[in-house]
């Protein structure tokens, strides 16, 4: 995954195209990097960001929030492989308590997540692969196709399996090749839908769900900024 890059369009994304088979109903086991809760239970923590942990994101000193002003959370969640896993996310301090209220609910649901870690910056200059499926907070970039700051550069908005919820606008899908997922009548494990578990949760905590925008529709999208 993440190796075979995607030729670009005119708009600097990836060419879109078809869903590998492997991956229309995608359930890849997730790879540990942080020690996995220990008895299976939801275990959060809430803290500063460690110097090492920041100096491996997209913070900079360009970046519309103050490194102070974000939060490191770890959290538990369940993997597509039925295991307990524990992730990492970058957010900001101000939402840091309803985050991890609100993954501590998906836990309890057991909503599947691949991959739970924080942005690198070779990753925002890296080539599109168009298979990628992290769920991340903090991320500095702008709103997509613009020059105005994202939710995610103040860290106040989560992408959750953007394979699984892909982003559309006109002829655009992101992740490049995540269309299989677009049929929404087709639920596979990790699908975020309208009314759902998760979508209440975070609903719960005064976040606004990008799938039920009209134009685009960004089905991985929660933000506590509407935007």
């Amino acid at each position: 995954m993440g190796a075979t890059p995607l030729p670009r369009r005119s708009d600097g994304f990836g060419e879109i195209r078809p869903t590998p088979e492997v991956l229309r109903n995608r359930s890849l086991p997730t790879t540990d990097f942080l020690p996995p809760p220990a008895d299976g239970r939801y275990v959060s923590a809430v803290g500063a960001v460690p110097a090492d942990v920041l100096a491996r994101s997209t913070w900079q000193s360009a970046c519309p929030v103050a490194a102070s002003d974000l939060r490191y959370l770890t959290m538990s969640f369940w993997g597509f492989d039925g295991t307990a896993h524990t992730g990492e996310m970058l957010v900001n301090a101000s939402v840091a308590a309803e985050v991890t209220h609100v993954f501590g609910q998906l836990f309890a649901e057991r909503f599947p997540i691949e991959e739970m870690r924080i942005t690198s910056p070779a990753e925002l200059d890296a080539p599109p692969t168009g298979d990628g499926n992290n769920t991340s907070a903090f991320v500095c970039r702008p709103v997509r196709g613009q020059t105005t700051w994202s939710a995610h550069a103040y860290g106040l908005a989560i992408d959750l399996n953007p394979f699984d919820n892909p982003y559309t606008k006109g002829d655009l899908v992101l992740p490049e090749l995540s269309s299989a997922y677009l049929d929404r009548s087709w639920v596979r494990p990790g699908m975020v839908l309208a009314g759902d578990a998760t979508v209440r949760a975070f609903a719960a905590v005064g976040w606004d769900w990008g799938g039920a925008w009209q134009e685009p529709k960004d089905r991985m999208h929660f933000t506590a900024t509407g935007g």
